[in-house]
């Protein structure tokens, strides 16, 4: 069943690590989600390194360096996200496009 980020937050530290965990495998080794648009990928990947990483404090890349500034871009807008939040707006994000 697809998980509110809300009733994501109310579970343990513990279990909403597990289901991010599992979310994180999914995204890894499943099939790539056609119904995924680039900047649903882009969010994806600026909530995963919010949550595994903590706010962006690497140098911006240059702009010609497209996907890089874009993959900076996508972290820096997840900026003063608490881990746990996160992590549930990212299984939220990964869920949606999957039957779970």
């Amino acid at each position: 069943s697809m998980s509110s980020k809300a009733e994501l937050l109310l579970l343990s530290d513990e279990d909403l690590q597990k289901k991010f965990d599992e979310a994180v495998k999914t995204v890894k080794e499943g099939p790539p989600d056609p119904s995924q648009t680039n900047e649903t990928k882009l969010t994806v990947y600026g909530l995963y390194k919010q949550a595994t990483v903590g706010d962006n404090s690497e140098k911006a890349p240059w702009a010609v360096k497209v996907v890089a500034k874009a993959k900076w871009d996508a972290w820096m807008k997840q900026k003063g996200k608490s881990k746990n939040e996160a992590m549930a707006e990212y299984i939220v994000n990964v869920v949606k496009g999957m039957d779970v």
